[in-house]
């Protein structure tokens, strides 16, 4: 079967490698064709891990380092003063780090400056190092850095996206399960929720490149069940500095639509306030909400627009489903009882994670491609969410344990053929991801560490 390539901008993206497993987990022919999927998925990938055998040589478990790092380090803080400058010496990476959290902590003023200030001249020359531990620790200082500062405009200056961030957007995408288990997650329930129904109509909280899209209209335009259906897509703007970009998105999936003939509207709708939901104009019996929230690729969305996000549209829309996934760094029930320290170990661990899974996922030879989307995506996470706290921690503390339970929905297990369909795609790829199915919710996770969880809710009540 051959496959056209369209333009992504200046880019050449295969749909199909997008959505090459959905196709086959949607079909009625799929046990026959798990061995196809396989072959496929090797076939389509964009690097050969066979053939470069100079790699370097690396970190083979973050995780379990960091983790066995922390025991020892936290026995010694215990009984350890304040911190000399002729000490510092004899502290070793993970230790300064932890040591600089807990003096922007204590907010003294005095200290901080100087182990971050030894951090910055240990590791300021190792952002290309061969090292991700290094490399990682790197972001984290920098993070502390600003922290320390206090320099908001010096922050933000330095975490806007890279206007050349696709690259690694597509790296990221095709050598790992990361954003496919968001997405095919997501429109798996989407096509549950909405079978033999002649229209559906999305309201995407972020749509950013629309990569979640492709698959999903492939399926409405080639399956019997959905024949003669019609997709509307509404991208949920709130910044206005973001509407040429969300403009550039709806062409390409109008593009795409076109190519295989699938009817098809984009439009944007402009969120200030719940009471804007008003004059959205829905006219689907199938309306979804789709909110991808705070994953590696995705910028920092303040809760209070998820917030209003939510009551907007159970208010005054009432949509079938709500479409949730979240960064697991993010987790209601347990940030907002967090200090700083204990969130900056809990992302060091998080980060460290991630990193571990890409280098296994990527292999030795691909250790440019592993720097790319470190530099891409994982610095400006690790800033953010440095930057946003204390303030995350507070906001997210008014939303009660029971978020979006709260906000008037209630969840909906996931299906036994979404569940399948998860735990497949995670087999594809090298090292210790798997699928973690407990209360309602899929997660994917990295040998002990939870990433990104998906749910499903519907409106307790609806219009």
């Amino acid at each position: 079967m051959e496959h056209e390539l369209f333009n992504f901008d200046s880019y050449n993206v295969d749909p199909f490698s997008l959505f090459s497993i959905q196709d086959m987990f949607t079909s009625n022919d799929f046990e026959n064709d798990i061995e196809n999927v396989l072959q496929l998925d090797s076939d389509r990938t964009y690097f050969d891990r066979s053939v470069h055998p100079d790699g370097v040589s690396v970190l083979e478990n973050v995780q379990e380092n960091i983790t066995f790092q922390y025991e020892e380090i936290l026995d010694n803080l215990e009984n350890s003063e304040e911190i000399q400058d002729g000490s510092m010496e004899s502290c070793d990476l993970i230790d300064l780090l932890l040591k600089g959290a807990e003096a922007v902590e204590a907010e003294n003023w005095l200290l901080a400056p100087k182990i971050v200030t030894k951090l910055n001249n240990l590791l300021s020359d190792q952002e290309n190092g061969d090292n991700p531990l290094v490399r990682l620790a790197l972001y984290f200082t920098e993070g502390l850095i600003y922290k320390s500062l206090s320099s908001l405009e010096l922050l933000e200056n330095s975490i806007l996206p890279q206007p050349d961030s696709f690259p690694a957007f597509q790296m990221l995408q095709e050598l790992s399960p990361y954003m496919k288990f968001a997405h095919f997650t997501a429109n798996q329930a989407i096509l549950e929720a909405i079978r033999y129904h002649q229209e559906l109509h999305v309201v995407d909280f972020d749509v950013m490149e629309g990569a979640q899209w492709p698959p999903l209209m492939s399926d409405l335009s080639s399956r019997h069940e959905y024949a003669d259906v019609s997709l509307r897509i509404t991208a949920v703007v709130t910044d206005e500095k973001k509407i040429d970009h969300v403009r550039r998105t709806g062409l390409r999936l109008q593009e795409f639509a076109n190519s295989i003939n699938l009817n098809f509207m984009f439009d944007r709708f402009f969120m200030r306030r719940e009471q804007d939901f008003e004059d959205l104009e829905v006219s689907s019996d199938s309306l979804v909400a789709n909110v991808m929230l705070h994953q590696l690729h995705m910028p920092h969305k303040d809760m209070s627009l998820v917030k209003v996000f939510l009551n907007g549209i159970q208010q005054h829309l009432s949509p079938k489903i709500v479409i949730l996934v979240e960064n697991e760094l993010y987790n209601l029930h347990r940030v907002p009882s967090m200090s700083f320290v204990e969130y900056f170990k809990e992302a060091l661990q998080h980060y460290g994670s991630i990193s571990d899974s890409l280098i296994t996922g990527f292999g030795r030879g691909y250790k440019s491609a592993v720097k790319i989307v470190e530099k891409e995506f994982m610095r400006m996470r690790i800033l953010e969410s440095l930057k946003e706290f204390p303030s995350l921690r507070r906001e997210m503390g008014n939303w009660g344990n029971e978020w979006p339970c709260s906000k008037g929905f209630r969840p909906i297990p996931m299906s036994s053929c979404n569940v399948t369909q998860a735990k497949f795609l995670v087999s594809l790829f090298k090292g210790g991801y798997w699928v973690q199915n407990e209360k309602r919710r899929l997660t994917l996770c990295w040998k002990s560490r939870p990433l990104i969880t998906a749910s499903v809710w519907a409106p307790k009540t609806r219009k």
